[in-house]
């Protein structure tokens, strides 16, 4: 099995594969990785504990690219969603569609 799998492209162009050997979801515009949106898993629930968009690509959208994919991600496997990053609170406070799976 392969340690990275496609998860989901946006309308915006980021492409966000799941990096399962290094606990998060990977962002790429292109050949570029764009950002990230990291992870530990523990009894059935993923800590959204870390989010970056490189400089060069700010603005564009990654972020929320990356941590839409990963939250519809998380679901989808069953997990449950604890958002220690600040940007994936934001996020999940902004956009409800995730709340029956936070803890």
């Amino acid at each position: 099995m392969s340690d990275e799998r496609s998860t989901e492209q946006t309308a915006g162009g980021v492409t966000v594969a799941h990096n399962e050997a290094r606990e998060r979801f990977e962002g790429r515009l292109g050949d570029e990785l764009a950002g990230y949106a990291a992870y530990a898993d523990a009894n059935g629930v993923r800590d959204f504990n870390h989010t970056v968009t490189f400089p060069q690509f700010s603005g564009r959208g990654v972020a929320g690219a990356i941590v839409s994919a990963a939250l519809d991600a998380t679901v989808a496997a069953g997990l449950k969603i604890h958002p220690s990053c600040s940007y994936v609170d934001a996020y999940v406070r902004k956009h409800r569609e995730w709340d029956d799976a936070l803890v």
